[in-house]
């Protein structure tokens, strides 16, 4: 197998990477009953130098429910009938999670209500209030 390649500056070498097969579940007959076509790709995050930190911690966040104990992400495919269908599935799973890990959050920048919005809130106050105000009084 070979490298994982993420962008220009960034890979995972594939000595990292471990796939694992399976018997696919679901509804297809024999070819279900025989073929081993469930890929499941493993990647020790915890030990890899592949990635900054702050991206591993990124990562660690995004796929939390992918990640064992051990610290493997397991990232699985069964949707093809292939087993390189479904390793290749797995692998761009893998890539677009890291892509995305890589991609800074943006900050958010606190905005003031404008002078339109403050007038409309307190005019809708008024409003509602002299509504309540002429709920009061007496019934007779």
């Amino acid at each position: 197998m070979e490298d994982l390649v993420i962008n220009e500056q960034v890979f995972i070498p594939s000595g990292e990477l471990d796939i694992q097969f399976a018997r696919s579940g679901g509804p297809g007959g024999q070819n279900v009953n025989k073929v081993n076509s469930k890929a499941t790709l493993c990647w020790n995050v915890a030990t890899s130098t592949a990635l900054y930190p702050t991206t591993m911690v990124r990562l660690k966040a995004l796929a939390a429910s992918r990640i064992t104990e051990d610290g493997i992400l397991q990232i699985t495919s069964q949707v093809h009938r292939e087993q390189s269908r479904n390793i290749q599935a797995c692998r761009e799973r893998l890539r677009g999670l890291i892509l995305e890990a890589m991609r800074p959050p943006t900050i958010r920048k606190p905005t003031r209500p404008t002078a339109g919005s403050k007038r409309r809130r307190v005019e809708n106050k008024k409003i509602q209030s002299q509504k309540k105000q002429g709920r009061t009084g007496s019934w007779e």
